[in-house]
């Protein structure tokens, strides 16, 4: 099985967590993720490496962003997913996995937590950067979800960046495609059915490379948002989770900023990332027991794959999820990196 991956960085290591709580790291400002990548037994340490440099970068973008003058925690949640959305090793943006139909079709959502202000686009084609239109989406019209094409010709109004289709294609993606196709055609054969369109896990390139990121910035207001190229070969106009505010995106100054990636169809059932905000607001649950509440055992009873970054108005943060590994990363105040991938 292969899964889409995000690319990242290396740094500082905390060696000794084991329960969950140990995971938390104080004094946060800034945190991304990847998304769920390869399996241990997948891993090589070319791409290990190639994972935890690209991860620091977009970190360190965020932090920049994060401390220019009059900056807020959207600046750098923008920041640090546009890269990762340029970045032709990551589900999201260029190098954004294929529908069925050999489409690339973009999703992206931002949100702000002191006014619960949020934008995002779905199943765009022609967007350099979707989550820069999710933005102006909420900052620059009076709605919150656009999609497809009036998503596009909104973007182009509001001069966003505007690129061919061809842009966001990879080699490696399009042979991702071509495999499951072949695999669909297989059990067609077989089974006397017509192809049944989206892969699950079973099918090889399955995806779960979704980028996200989460920021508390000086005035003490947090942001959270999400960016991904789908799940690969779906088909019908599908969309996941990372543009529907509640299930792949929240922040809220009274608990925390959520980030997901996984299955999304999951992830918009059970309403993941505002589950976890309003356990620690009508529970009064701390950031980590909420997220491992929701992702560690209300998801994984259902079968939902996938994990959360979060971040709380005290500058904790924790990632949950229930498959081998994550990749993500976080930033102290003080401009302390920690990048992991299976490691606590």
């Amino acid at each position: 099985m292969f899964r889409a991956i995000g690319f990242g960085l290396l740094v500082i290591a905390v060696t000794h967590a084991v329960r969950a709580e140990d995971a938390v790291v104080e004094n946060v400002v800034f945190a991304i993720h990847g998304g769920i990548g390869l399996d241990k037994v997948e891993m090589t340490p070319e791409i290990d490496k190639r994972v935890r440099t690209e991860l620091e970068q977009a970190l360190r973008a965020g932090f920049a962003a994060l401390n220019k003058p009059n900056a807020t925690g959207l600046d750098a949640v923008e920041a640090a997913i546009r890269l990762m959305e340029d970045s032709p090793q990551f589900n999201a943006g260029r190098g954004a996995v294929f529908t069925h139909d050999g489409r690339n079709e973009l999703d992206a959502s931002i949100m702000e937590g002191k006014t619960l202000k949020a934008g995002s686009v779905a199943g765009v084609s022609t967007v350099k950067n979707p989550i820069t239109a999710a933005r102006a989406v909420m900052e620059k019209s009076k709605h919150v979800l656009l999609v497809s094409r009036g998503a596009e010709a909104f973007a182009a109004e509001r001069g966003l960046e505007i690129v061919d289709p061809k842009y966001f294609r990879t080699e490696e993606r399009w042979q991702q495609l071509q495999k499951q196709l072949e695999e669909e055609k297989k059990r067609s054969e077989v089974r006397g059915q017509r192809p049944e369109g989206i892969s699950e896990r079973y099918l090889p390139g399955f995806s779960f490379g979704t980028v996200g990121a989460i920021a508390l910035d000086k005035a003490g207001n947090l942001s959270a948002g999400t960016s991904t190229g789908g799940m690969s070969n779906k088909r019908w106009g599908r969309v996941g989770d990372s543009p529907i505010i509640g299930a792949g995106t929240y922040a809220d100054n009274e608990a925390c900023a959520v980030s997901a990636t996984g299955h999304g169809e999951y992830f918009i059932r059970y309403s993941v990332a505002h589950d976890i905000v309003a356990l620690m607001k009508y529970k009064a649950l701390p950031v980590n027991a909420a997220a491992d509440e929701v992702i560690r055992k209300k998801l994984k009873a259902a079968g939902g794959e996938g994990g959360v970054i979060c971040l709380d108005h005290r500058g904790r943060f924790y990632p949950s999820y229930n498959t081998e590994g994550m990749y993500r990363g976080c930033i102290t105040r003080d401009g302390q990196v920690q990048v992991r991938i299976f490691e606590q």
